[in-house]
């Protein structure tokens, strides 16, 4: 199966002012209503990292979970869920970030990771990047490293896919949106 960018972008649709006037929000639902275009998005994933040498995945809540859980179980990699606050049942990790419309927290299992392990993280997209930087602060508060952040969409005008190689983390997206592309 060849992948074709220019189709694949046709299948992300521009909701125009969500969540708040302004912002054109990049909505995946119709990836995955396609099987072939899913099967694209996650065939072009797990042919990147088969060989990779990281011990797990880690996925953003909550579009994020769509993709990394099927890649951890395609790699047969274990998957690591970071959450919003308030969600995981055990004792945990919390970090604070900025998102394009407030201040949010992000959790993790205190448990999750060890020393010397490593973790792809996925997440849907990469905007001003707040959610994959504090993901990569609670990994490297459980000793672990990133080896990539990847998602499908980066909008690089944000400044999240910077931020992120800022911290020494290699960024990989199938695609990106410039901000006046509609």
């Amino acid at each position: 199966m060849i992948f074709d960018e220019f189709s694949f972008k046709s299948l992300i649709r521009p909701v125009m002012d969500f969540p708040k006037p302004g912002v054109v929000f990049r909505d995946i639902t119709p990836l995955f209503q396609s099987p072939k275009a899913l099967r694209l998005v996650i065939d072009s994933f797990v042919q990147r990292y088969i060989d990779a040498e990281f011990s797990h995945i880690g996925a953003m809540d909550a579009r994020g979970f769509l993709i990394g859980s099927i890649v951890a179980y395609e790699l047969n990699k274990p998957l690591i869920l970071f959450r919003k606050q308030g969600k995981l049942p055990a004792d945990v990790l919390s970090e604070a970030y900025q998102t394009e419309y407030g201040e949010a927290w992000l959790e993790v299992h205190a448990d999750s990771l060890c020393e010397g392990d490593a973790i792809v993280m996925f997440d849907d997209l990469i905007a001003t990047g707040g959610t994959l930087v504090a993901a990569a602060n609670l990994v490297r508060r459980m000793g672990a490293h990133v080896y990539e952040a990847a998602a499908i969409i980066d909008l690089p005008e944000l400044g999240g896919s910077q931020r992120l190689e800022d911290m020494s983390i290699p960024t990989f997206c199938l695609t990106n949106f410039a901000l006046s592309d509609r």
